[in-house]
């Protein structure tokens, strides 16, 4: 988790200072793309500012109403991110490019323009190489898509989906503002602002599907349910794993149940231990696992017309 705070730390100090530098030469050079620039540099830094204060509310303690902790706090905050960015982002610098593109007009000196695409790639490409030396640091021998579909804290890739959309967005504003000046085209401004929302959106709708899935209730890998269920089928108690349920509460907290059936020669006090057993081994092998709930259950070998076990 502070590997992640890095990065968010990073790219917060870094979209607060660009997003002004970008609306003062938005203002002094009359341009609508730097102005939705600036917009989208705002709304970073909004999201950055979002993403700790996730990060603050998932690390409280559990109470009366809320037994589990708040580790889904995380979740909700990425999730609105994610709506910040396809709202105020994206769909502000569409509105700029259209409006630019309907009525164009003529980019005032391009000098402080120039000047600040120039700090902002650097600002905004050194952020991004932070967050992708972090992300490249916990996604293993994973793809890069692999990683993020299977990653259970958004806080690690959210920030580099941003980064990566700011410093697409710098280029696209850069060659079309040179293309403007080079040959006097006023459209151009309005067409990058355009481009510079749909990239937005297209990130954003990325973004909200991994958010929206967390918040859902995403439960564990097949793989880890496979090794799981034979962990719990090796103990002379248990005959057999009837079901399973797992839900991240957060990236490092797992809340499994178990239904389990267990011998019926075994009484109360022999099925009690044989649940001990099982809890103390799967957290044992699994450290993300902090609840696991074991229920008993009759094992019966008749057989549903849709051929799943009674």
């Amino acid at each position: 988790m502070a590997s992640s705070k890095k990065s968010i730390y990073s790219a917060l100090i870094a979209n607060l200072l660009i997003a002004i530098t970008k609306f003062i030469a938005g203002v002094i050079g009359r341009s609508g793309s730097m102005i939705s620039e600036g917009i989208h540099s705002l709304v970073d830094t909004a999201n950055e500012l979002l993403l700790l204060f996730g990060l603050y509310r998932s690390r409280k303690e559990p109470d009366k109403t809320h037994p589990f902790g708040y580790g889904k706090e995380l979740y909700f905050w990425s999730f609105i991110v994610s709506i910040m960015i396809f709202g105020l982002g994206g769909g502000l610098s569409i509105y700029q490019g259209i409006l630019h593109i309907r009525e164009p007009e003529q980019l005032g000196d391009p000098t402080m323009s120039y000047i600040v695409l120039g700090l902002s790639i650097i600002f905004e490409g050194s952020s991004l190489i932070i967050a992708l030396k972090e992300f490249n640091a916990i996604r293993g021998d994973q793809t890069w898509w692999d990683a993020v579909v299977k990653s259970k804290d958004p806080s690690t890739f959210l920030v580099m989906f941003e980064d990566s959309a700011a410093v697409a967005g710098l280029f696209i504003v850069g060659i079309c503002m040179f293309l403007n000046h080079r040959y006097n085209i006023p459209v151009l401004d309005g067409i990058a602002s355009l481009l510079v929302g749909l990239i937005l959106v297209a990130v954003s709708a990325i973004l909200a599907r991994e958010s929206r899935s967390l918040l859902m209730g995403e439960g564990i890998s097949s793989e880890s349910r496979i090794k799981i269920t034979a962990l719990v089928e090796r103990d002379s108690a248990v005959l057999k794993v009837m079901h399973m349920l797992s839900t991240y509460q957060s990236p490092d907290e797992i809340i499994l149940m178990l239904i389990v059936a267990f011998k019926e020669d075994l009484d109360t006090q022999q099925i009690n231990e044989a649940i001990d057993r099982i809890r103390d081994c799967i957290k044992h092998e699994f450290s993300l696992v902090r609840f696991v709930l074991v229920q008993p259950e009759t094992f019966s070998a008749e057989i549903t017309e849709t051929g799943s076990v009674l």
